[in-house]
């Protein structure tokens, strides 16, 4: 699909599945953008990808998806809530961009306005290769560039709402793992906070759904993301390649074992 399709759906709040790219390993990411998920997203805060690395992954999606007929949009989790990484990944052709620890609206503020360009943002023109697989009328790559903050921090929580209402803004990701530490976990997943976690869960998906945004979130498990989307959430990423690679391995290994 087209980055502006893409937007809308994301902005009409449909329900969507993407996938978590954390290696540089191109040919891979190609392969699982034939598989019919609406979007990738190449993790550049926490996955192994550098900026040639990422440019080369947004290749490889959209190499997978025109092998398919038609398949995902690649999306940047980008490194910081900072203008030259946004604008970075927005250059190299990314969809939209995925912005950790979000605390407060202002914050969501800058990255609207690293994301976008004049009126609406400060983002500087040079679009590279987005000029190909965007748009290169700035109006037109406004309206087709989504903008997710990640809500996984105790003041992100608290201000769930403000943010939500922030203009431009066109959803929120959870990131569960750190905002379980946000809520006091001893490790990721630890079952202790189970019940503050599922009731931050619902209070973050009914949120976007009073201002209108999509709510997105990160899931282990194809199960996972089915329970979630079922509970109100509009779009939900499964696992990630190296944890399926990892999975995989371990599985087949223990098969011929037994």
């Amino acid at each position: 699909m087209s980055a502006l399709d893409f937007a809308n759906r994301v902005r009409s709040r449909e329900k969507l599945v993407g996938y978590w790219v954390t290696l540089d390993a191109p040919p891979a990411t190609e392969r699982i953008a034939r598989l019919g998920y609406d979007y990738v997203v190449l993790d550049a805060q926490h996955g192994l990808i550098g900026y040639d690395g990422l440019l080369t992954g947004l290749l490889a999606i959209d190499a997978g998806a025109a092998l398919a007929g038609g398949g995902p949009v690649g999306l940047v989790r980008v490194e910081a809530n900072n203008a030259t990484p946004i604008g970075r990944a927005l250059d190299a052709g990314a969809a939209g961009v995925i912005v950790p620890l979000i605390d407060t609206a202002e914050d969501v503020a800058v990255a609207v306005r690293a994301a976008k360009y004049p009126p609406l943002g400060a983002r500087s023109f040079g679009p590279m290769r987005s000029a190909l697989r965007i748009d290169p009328v700035p109006a037109a790559a406004n309206a087709a560039t989504v903008v997710l903050a990640m809500i996984e921090t105790p003041l992100g929580l608290k201000n769930v709402a403000e943010i939500c209402a922030t203009p431009g803004l066109d959803g929120v990701y959870v990131g569960p793992s750190d905002l379980g530490l946000a809520l006091g976990a001893r490790f990721p997943g630890d079952p202790e906070i189970d019940g503050p976690f599922e009731e931050a869960v619902e209070l973050i998906a009914q949120t976007a759904a009073d201002a209108g945004i999509a709510a997105g979130i990160h899931t282990f498990d194809g199960e996972s993301a089915q329970r979630r989307l079922a509970q109100g959430y509009t779009f939900a990423t499964v696992s990630s390649d190296l944890s399926h690679l990892e999975a995989s391995a371990a599985e087949h290994l223990r098969v011929a074992r037994s």
